[in-house]
Parts: C-alpha cells; sequence; structure tokens
C-alpha cells in the first residue's frame, strides 16, 4: 500500500512540475558535484537528487575510485544522463557510455558537451545477447527505470503509463569487437543477463564489473534464477563485494550470498565482482 501512495506522489510531483513549467521545456541546467547536467523536469529520481541535493551515488563513485586511474578504460551500461559516467571520465582515459532510452541518450549527449568531456563516447543503443529488437518501455517518473518489456509485468514499472517503443539491441562483443575495457559499470533495469551473456569477450578482460541487484529485476523483468544470472559472471571473476554491508565473500559463495539477498529481497544499488 506504501508503494503504491508512494508512486502516486511521485507521478502528482512530476505532473505539477511539467505544469508549472509550461509545455515548452524540455529540461532543466542543474549546476551539481558530479558536473553540470540537462535533466528531464520529470524525473524525480537521478533527476530529482540532482536537484535537490547538487550530487548523485556519492558512495558508488567513492568506491569505484578505488580501481579507476589515469590509464583506465571503463564502460559504462546504462549511463543514463551521465551522472556517473561523467565524473569518472575525468580520471580515467576513456568512458564508452551505452544508453538505451533515445530521450535520455540526448540528455546524456547534451551533458558530455555541457561538461567539455573529451573522453566519453555514447552510444545509444540496448545490450542483450544477440542483435534483436526489442520492446522497451519509457519512463517519466523514473526515466533510469526505462527497461526491456518486463516478462513479467508487475504494476511497479507501469505506474506512470509509461510509453512503448522498438529499439535496437546488440550483443555488445559484437558490437565493441574492438574494444578492451578494465572497468565495466551496469545498471539496466532488469537486462543484466542479456547483456552480460553478450559480452563474454569483454567481461573476460575487466578486472571489475559494477552492477546493480535488484532481486524484483531478476524475477519479473528477464524471469532469471541467480544461478542462471552468476553463470555469466563467475566463470569471469573470483572475489565479489557487497559496499553497503562492508562484506567480501570469494566464489565459492557467491551463490549462497546473492541467494540469501534474493530471498530477502535486499537490493543493492551496486555489488562489485573482481577478478
Amino acid at each position: 500500500m506504501f508503494g503504491v501512495l508512494k508512486n502516486y506522489i511521485k507521478k502528482s510531483i512530476g505532473y505539477l512540475t511539467r505544469k508549472l513549467n509550461g509545455p515548452h521545456v524540455e529540461a532543466l541546467i542543474v549546476r551539481t558535484e558530479n558536473g553540470l547536467f540537462s535533466v528531464d523536469q520529470s524525473d524525480l529520481t537521478v533527476g530529482w537528487k540532482l536537484r535537490r541535493n547538487a550530487q548523485y551515488g556519492v558512495d558508488e563513485l567513492r568506491w569505484l575510485s578505488l580501481y579507476i586511474i589515469e590509464n583506465t578504460r571503463v564502460l559504462v551500461v546504462g549511463a543514463h544522463i551521465g551522472s556517473l559516467a561523467i565524473p569518472i571520465s575525468r580520471s580515467c582515459k576513456e568512458v564508452v557510455a551505452v544508453e538505451a532510452n533515445p530521450h535520455t541518450f540526448q540528455l546524456l549527449s547534451q551533458n558530455i558537451l555541457l561538461n567539455q568531456v573529451k573522453n566519453c563516447i555514447p552510444v545509444n543503443v540496448a545490450a542483450s545477447d544477440k542483435t534483436e529488437t526489442i520492446s522497451f518501455l519509457i519512463n517519466k517518473v523514473n526515466s533510469g527505470g526505462s527497461k526491456r518489456v518486463p516478462v513479467r509485468k508487475d504494476q511497479i514499472y507501469y505506474y506512470d503509463r509509461p510509453a512503448e517503443i522498438k529499439i535496437p539491441a546488440y550483443s555488445l562483443d559484437e558490437f565493441l569487437p574492438d574494444r578492451e575495457f578494465d572497468v565495466i559499470i551496469m545498471d539496466i533495469e532488469g537486462s543484466e543477463y542479456f547483456a552480460l551473456k553478450g559480452m563474454q569477450r569483454i567481461l573476460a578482460y575487466a578486472k571489475v564489473l559494477a552492477i546493480e541487484f535488484l532481486p524484483h529485476h531478476l524475477k519479473n523483468v528477464s524471469a532469471v534464477t541467480v544461478e542462471s544470472f552468476l553463470s555469466v559472471i563467475s566463470p569471469h571473476y573470483t572475489t565479489l563485494i557487497i559496499p553497503s554491508k562492508n562484506k567480501t565473500v570469494s566464489s565459492s559463495d557467491f551463490l549462497s550470498t546473492l541467494t540469501a539477498m534474493f530471498n530477502s529481497n535486499q537490493e543493492e544499488d551496486m555489488i562489485l565482482f573482481l577478478k
């Protein structure tokens, strides 16, 4: 009940914001600790935090900074408007920023220009395990929650009446055939299993995989088990770090650790797999 009420309030705030700003406002420009960002006026997650707090992803950036140095090459899958990719680009050699949502991709491209970033390459495709066209939801209240149409269509993905469009999707091993990355950051709202399955060559090289872990995405969006999720990760990594718990486990405990989290619906914005 609380979740439904929360979503209704978010939807109402988004509607009022659009009405107050007028029909011709596409985005708002915000000066933040992460950089200068053009944000969707209706977005009440990343955009709201940047507008209200002038920062986003502080903990994630702090952890990632441990693995990123001047010559590091970074792949961000699910770059959104660049709130992580852009500050990271200042500390590394190159960032390839993949974003599936066409509208969000426009903001990402604008933000790269606003921040005069020269080493961040934006790419507007969805990551999958093969070349295909997928059905995709364009969420308004949480644009970062935009995702491939879930296998199980729970109301939590539809409360703001997202548009459904068709977009191109590719295996990143095939789409980026000559690229190697040291660090991979992935947050693609339940499509992680498919993307990881399609980038086994890239994973074989990358020293670090930082990825979101949300049980309801595994259950509803991709409809895969924790074991299946790990099947495309475990061959490449020996250590798992859960930053919020300050917990480190070896590969022999990957399955039991994430299964326990799955069964208790524990969500993590970022967990880290290391070689």
